[in-house]
């Protein structure tokens, strides 16, 4: 398969001229940095370079949300390719610790998304299976992952006439950790009915339905999981594991050898304590492993079953990909400080399981990659970002510049208001924005800011939500389409507002406490806020500062650069700015909980529900009153606990 460009869109000059550079230096350079700014169509570069190369890509971003969006995009633009998602599939996680000074050991406790563990399981197979591949990742993607060589060998190949017993099957699937379940089938499990054995993978929906006749497949269908309709016969289908970390069985006895004896040698090192908490948990987890082929927290012993050496890198998703393939990290110079900081964290915290009894010294090499492996493995490398650090400009040389729009729009005008009087100020903007038709981002320093600001601002008779860290990942791009159908006009947030966000429809930007100085404030957060008003062409972005401080001087200076840059390029190009037109993606989700609503949205939604669960038992519909009273309990909650906190 070919990657093949779906487009109705034409590169612009500005767009050719660093698509041009980009090839061209690709067969010289090893690293290149593309600084591409904020609309410039760095997504529509990335993927005609993808497309000209033709190489399986991985494009790594900072966090899910811009992940989720180039995901989007990518799907677009390659409609007939495999354009995959792969971030971490945890809603909730809280890892294994000890902390000795209260000693007090935390067991690992999380909440897998399994929509996301299928996307994840649908990239891996993917990879293995197609070379018209692209993984749009976050920087989880250089934590441990099972060997791709086991991952690959444990794979099914099945045609029709193949010879193969209905039970070297059913072995199989057992290897690849596929669960049998003749009464309810879903992702990952398999069942049996005479000669038909009905499996859905871990990474599709719909049944692979197998009928045999004497040892050898007959039929191969793909089966509507929910109506049982066949939709499909085919001749060929391949089957992947059920986990990304799977094991051969030939390989489980030498491990659980090598196991035995590193504890025997760990337990000569450790006081009594921790030699017998130790011996009791590792017997276990090998009892565990004989029975049923996989324990909780089998990935503590991962070296072992990969065969690797002591400090030998894991295998990561990166091993997946053939040699010769693209790495792109987009907004590298947010990406590569998360990549530096992966391993130690991880170390830190592990080495006290180790220390204390908890993990076998061979736990501590089931971690992320340290920056210099990573480095190792990064070979033909594009760097993109509108504000790179000097990492990435040390490594590629002087970067690739594409700082026009192929819509024309120029950066936004920057206005420096007075802290004083500043809410009066920013709510009569607002309203101005809002009669417009457009929207607004409000960026604050802290979480709380954020917080009392959007129920002041609600009370105050604005439609607004706000965003932070605790809000899930899957939620957080609702709540973006909530604000760009209008569901409400003004969004609230930290850092999290900062970059990657694309939405159109937003026209002002205001930045509180633009003068204090610092990791949100300096010069790069700045110009990266300020790209946020550039979608639009009546972008406008106003700083709440009484001091000029050396960050707002240079992003001022560089905002005014480009613009003048931007409008002498209109003028050659004959180029009238214009309001970009983005496709806003229907409902996929609804958003759990209350954690992006103000206290006055809560208390006001409780008393909306109580009136409808009063209609609904006046009606005798019982079962809607009691989801309603379900519904107003759990918010009833949140509202505690949100003024408690605040207490």
């Amino acid at each position: 398969m070919q990657f093949e460009l779906v487009s109705p869109f034409k590169t612009s000059p500005g767009q050719e001229e660093a698509i041009n550079k980009l090839l061209e230096n690709y067969q010289k350079k090893e690293k290149q940095t593309l600084l591409g700014i904020t609309g410039s169509g760095k997504t529509f570069v990335m993927a005609n370079v993808i497309s000209r190369l033709q190489k399986p890509t991985l494009i790594i971003a900072h966090n899910k949300i811009l992940a989720a969006q180039l995901y989007a995009e990518l799907k677009e633009f390659f409609p007939n390719n495999r354009v995959e998602y792969f971030i971490s599939f945890y809603d909730y996680y809280q890892p294994e610790s000890y902390l000795p000074a209260q000693d007090m050991y935390i067991e690992k406790d999380s909440t897998v998304n399994d929509q996301i563990e299928k996307m994840r399981m649908h990239a891996v197979s993917s990879l293995v299976s197609r070379n018209d591949t692209i993984i749009v990742a976050s920087i989880s993607c250089i934590y441990s992952l099972g060997n791709p060589e086991d991952f690959k060998s444990l794979a099914v190949d099945l045609q029709i006439g193949k010879e193969l017993s209905r039970q070297e099957l059913l072995n199989s699937l057992v290897d690849m950790q596929y669960e049998r379940d003749d009464t309810f089938l879903e992702a990952g499990r398999f069942r049996v009915r005479g000669d038909v054995v009905d499996i859905v993978p871990a990474y599709e929906k719909d049944i692979t339905r197998i009928e045999f006749e004497n040892n050898k497949i007959k039929k191969i269908k793909e089966v509507n999981t929910l109506t049982g309709d066949i939709k499909v016969s085919i001749d060929r289908v391949t089957i992947y594991p059920a986990r990304q970390y799977v094991v051969p069985q030939e390989k489980h006895e030498r491990a659980l050898t090598q196991i035995r004896q590193e504890l025997q040698e760990r337990l000569q090192t450790l006081p009594p304590l921790e030699a017998q908490r130790l011996k009791q948990r590792v017997n276990y987890d090998i009892e565990m492993i004989n029975e049923l082929g996989f324990c909780n927290g089998i990935e503590n012993y991962s070296r072992h079953f990969d065969g690797r050496k002591k400090d030998e890198p894991p295998f990561t998703l990166m091993d997946y990909f053939p040699k010769d393939y693209l790495l792109i990290i987009d907004e590298s110079h947010q990406t590569i400080p998360q990549a530096h900081a992966m391993y130690n964290g991880d170390y830190s915290r592990k080495k006290n399981l180790v220390d204390f009894g908890f993990r076998l010294p061979s736990a501590l090499d089931n971690r992320p990659l340290k920056f210099e492996e990573f480095e190792q493995k990064m070979k033909r490398t594009l760097f993109v970002s509108a504000t790179p650090a000097e990492y990435e400009l040390q490594k590629s040389g002087p970067p690739v510049e594409l700082i026009t729009r192929p819509t024309g729009l120029l950066d936004p005008e920057i206005e420096i208001q007075p802290i004083q009087n500043q809410m009066q100020h920013l709510m009569q903007e607002a309203k101005k924005t809002i009669t417009q038709g457009n929207r607004v981002l409000i960026t604050t320093l802290t979480k709380r800011m954020a917080e009392d600001l959007a129920d002041y601002l609600v009370k105050e008779g604005f439609k607004v939500r706000y965003m932070h860290s605790e809000i899930d990942s899957l939620d957080r791009i609702e709540l973006v389409r909530q604000l760009r159908i209008g569901d409400y006009d003004i969004l609230v947030g930290i850092n999290l507002l900062r970059e990657g966000l694309d939405i159109p429809e937003v026209a002002t930007i205001f930045i509180l406490d633009a003068d204090k100085e610092g990791f949100l404030r300096d010069e790069r957060s700045l110009i990266q806020t300020i790209g946020r008003a550039a979608r639009n062409q009546n972008g406008k972005v106003i700083l709440y500062a009484d001091n000029l401080t050396k960050s707002i001087k240079r992003a001022t200076e560089i905002t005014a650069y480009r613009r003048k840059f931007q409008q002498r390029y209109n003028q050659t190009h004959n180029i009238t700015p214009q309001t970009i037109t983005k496709k806003i993606t229907e409902k996929e989700s609804t958003i759990k909980g209350s954690k992006h609503l103000t206290k006055t949205d809560i208390q006001r939604q409780i008393i909306e529900l109580d009136a409808k669960m009063r209609e609904a038992a006046q009606k005798l519909d019982f079962e809607k009153a009691i989801e309603l009273r379900d519904t107003i309990n759990t918010l009833t909650k949140d509202l505690t606990e949100k003024q408690r906190q605040e207490k």
